[in-house]
């Protein structure tokens, strides 16, 4: 992926205002099943006592080419300091388990139990699991699943409002990857910790009230932030909108949709901005050059090719 510099718009959308943005007309698209991600990527930041630098855990579902689901950990840069499952193969006999690595002069323990996950259409569960990441022996990293929090309580002995405040894990970036000629994704979203989740859909269809030409739409709880009209020609651009009191850049890039459709994807970028901040970015490198920043990003990959 290329890297891109464009200039913030000067016209902000504000999410709670009914006077800035319109509603999604969802009748017309009720029939159409949103598309459904092959990969989900999440990247948190976190330390280790051992280590006062940042760790960066790297957390990804994917189908693999049989259709199965992988959940692949990666602590650091380096992907041989990596643990893979399968989760819900008929092969995988070890829904319940425990892996012990050793991560710069720290001892990472896993814990999961997949004996009772659920699943949709995705790669991740949608309930009944949890992952657990523990280290030093004492610092819960990461927790994950609707079952983590009744795990912790019954597999570590310690106080369990201890290790809620030891743990210092934070989502930093969200990437989900598409494939197919359904353009419509739906994805739900927090932009940072103290917000609510929000629904956010991007659609991309024709407009049957002028000359037939694709139109992009974006939404963030059912409404309308961004519609942009001969998309053939208005294939880049970026608006900002207010979510949460925070201001949150949308970056679209659907040049590949109609130029390079075999082997190129539609790129949406969210991104949360410090108040210092004057220029949106997107770049290769999945981590925040300023480790100390605890902005947000959500990146979706959109490709046509099936």
């Amino acid at each position: 992926m290329r890297d891109m510099v464009t200039c913030f718009s000067e016209h902000a959308i504000r999410i709670s205002e009914t006077t800035c943005s319109s509603y999604i007309n969802h009748d017309h698209h009720s029939n159409i099943t949103p598309s459904i991600p092959n990969t989900l990527t999440y990247l948190y930041k976190t330390t280790l006592n051992s280590n006062p630098n940042t760790l960066l855990i790297t957390i990804t579902w994917s189908k693999n080419p049989l259709g199965h689901g992988d959940l692949t950990i990666n602590f650091g840069e380096n992907p041989s300091n990596s643990f893979k499952l399968n989760t819900f193969s008929r092969l995988f006999r070890k829904k319940k388990g425990q892996k012990l690595l050793d991560f710069d002069s720290s001892k990472i323990n896993i814990y999961w139990d997949f004996s009772l996950a659920n699943y949709n259409s995705g790669p991740e569960p949608v309930n009944g699991y949890y992952v657990l990441l523990v280290a030093d022996p004492d610092i819960i990293l990461l927790s994950l699943g609707d079952l983590a929090e009744e795990a912790v309580t019954k597999r570590l002995k310690n106080d369990y409002n201890q290790y809620k405040l030891l743990s210092k894990s934070v989502l930093i970036s969200q990437r989900e990857y598409y494939t197919g000629n359904n353009t419509l994704y739906s994805t739900k979203v927090q932009f940072c910790d103290s917000g609510i989740s929000h629904e956010i859909v991007i659609r991309c269809s024709e407009d049957h009230d002028k000359i037939k030409q694709p139109v992009l739409y974006v939404s963030i709880d059912k409404r309308t932030v961004i519609k942009i009209r001969r998309l053939q020609w208005n294939f880049r651009g970026n608006q900002t909108v207010f979510v949460d009191g925070l201001l949150v850049d949308l970056m679209w890039d659907v040049h590949d949709w109609f130029y390079n459709p075999f082997s190129g994807s539609a790129v949406f970028l969210f991104k949360t901005r410090s108040g210092g901040e004057s220029r949106l970015w997107l770049e290769d490198k999945f981590g925040q050059k300023d480790q100390e920043k605890v902005d947000f990003s959500l990146i979706i990959y959109a490709s046509k090719n099936n």
